[in-house]
């Protein structure tokens, strides 16, 4: 069983807490939940993709380390921000890798 998000309600419970609700139970506990439609690592994988392409770097970090828990390696992630860099943009790649090799080490 997955671990229970609280990072909605942990860090904006007090200023948002209708937001806090939708990401812990909706986006986490509902969506990425749904393992027999598409497992962890796998959406893992997207949401980097999305969040590279978009710019989104400080959410990237955090779905960096959340890609590492569901398994994928230091390897995979350079691969995927590489591939992406032709299409998101060289600059956006290139910050992404400075949180790869925050979050997998040297």
């Amino acid at each position: 069983m997955a671990k229970k998000q609280t990072a909605g309600r942990d860090n904006l419970g007090d200023l948002a807490p209708k937001f806090a609700e939708l990401n812990d139970d909706v986006l986490f506990g509902e969506v990425w939940s749904r393992e027999d439609q598409l497992n962890p690592r796998d959406r893992s994988m997207i949401t980097i993709a999305s969040l590279m392409t978009s710019g989104s770097f400080p959410q990237l970090k955090a779905h960096f380390k959340m890609g590492k828990d569901h398994g994928i390696t230091k390897a995979e992630a350079v691969e995927i921000v590489t591939h992406l860099a032709f299409y998101a943009g060289w600059p956006k790649a290139w910050s992404a890798m400075a949180l790869i090799r925050e979050v997998y080490g040297d």
